[in-house]
């Protein structure tokens, strides 16, 4: 059986030859409302021969000039392909071929106090990516971030420092699991990384599309709640309230109406619209779904067809 120290090597020597060390110019403005040239630094790593790279959405989101940094110390002209802020995901595109490929996890069979090795390039410094090695502390984790309430997450005690982002995150074998996202401010040994799965999902679709295509239900909803349910004399305590059917959508022609208590979807309960965004999510456009509500003190199901939700867009950077 191989030692701490060789298990950590071993992984490490697969995956190196593929991270990258990403450098940015964002222009931010002053309390003047000024505008000045940021540096910035994050890490990413290949995903394809021709030249596309992963990494995270809050890395490149506003840059105005990207540069990737190479293991073996080149450097090319970096360009945003896509982005998504909802899963912090990013791809990038850099004209080159042959390049290393890591080994990506087929599935998602992680248990927690397996080995984790976080590789990037914190606070940029010369010499190469960083290694830290812990184990996964847990999954399945959720954390509020500026922009997105974030599910699904692998935590692991492996120190995730400041331009850490976006790197990989990976097991004994030096196969990529995920890909290191966030970590609490001030908090000691709690980082968190993506799931790859989710992370390749995500990177097709922005490739394919420039953007990620997501199923949606065209009407706008609330979740039930103690003074809705005294107000109203609701029938029942959760689900969500069908407040605003978009016009000649899906939802409008499959008959749902505004005021409806949407209560199971897939037969699964919907207590609230966390519980809807995560049964959406299972799916994909153009599925059949079938829901029950409450319309007054009677139950009705319906079956509507899932529509492109619209999409998130990085916004125009000030010049």
């Amino acid at each position: 059986m191989a030692n701490f120290d060789d298990t950590v090597v071993g992984a490490v020597e697969k995956v190196i030859p593929s991270v990258v060390n990403i450098s940015e110019v964002k222009l931010m403005k002053d309390a003047y409302l000024n505008v000045h040239p940021i540096p910035g630094v994050g890490s990413g790593f290949i995903i394809t021969e021709d030249g596309y790279i992963l990494t995270n959405a809050h890395v490149v989101l506003g840059s105005t000039e990207i540069k990737v940094a190479m293991e073996d110390g080149k450097i090319f002209q970096g360009e945003v392909r896509g982005l998504d802020s909802i899963l912090d995901i990013a791809v990038l595109k850099i004209k080159a071929s042959n390049l290393p490929l890591p080994e990506i996890a087929k599935n998602n069979n992680l248990k927690i106090g397996q080995m984790a090795i976080a590789i990037g390039s914190p606070l940029g410094l010369v010499g190469g990516p960083t290694v830290t090695a812990g184990v996964i502390s847990a999954l399945n984790r959720s954390i509020q971030t500026e922009v997105t309430f974030m599910e699904g997450l692998i935590q692991t005690d492996a120190a995730i420092n400041p331009g850490n982002s976006g790197g990989p995150l990976i097991n004994s074998s030096g196969v990529v699991i995920g890909i290191n996202s966030a970590i609490i401010p001030f908090a000691q040994g709690i980082g968190f990384a993506i799931p790859i799965q989710a992370a390749m999902w995500a990177a097709e679709q922005l490739i394919e599309h420039g953007e990620i295509v997501r199923p949606w239900i065209s009407f706008n909803a609330v979740d039930v709640n103690p003074k809705l349910v005294a107000y109203y004399d609701l029938p029942t305590e959760k689900g969500v309230v069908v407040t605003n059917v978009i016009p000649k959508s899906e939802a409008d022609r499959s008959g749902i109406e505004v005021a409806d208590i949407l209560i199971r979807m897939d037969d699964i309960d919907i207590n609230n619209v966390r519980d809807l965004i995560k049964v959406l999510t299972k799916h994909k456009v153009g599925d059949t779904v079938t829901m029950e509500f409450f319309r007054g003190q009677k139950k009705v199901k319906i079956n509507t067809v899932l529509e492109a939700a619209p999409t998130i867009r990085q916004p125009p950077v000030a010049r």
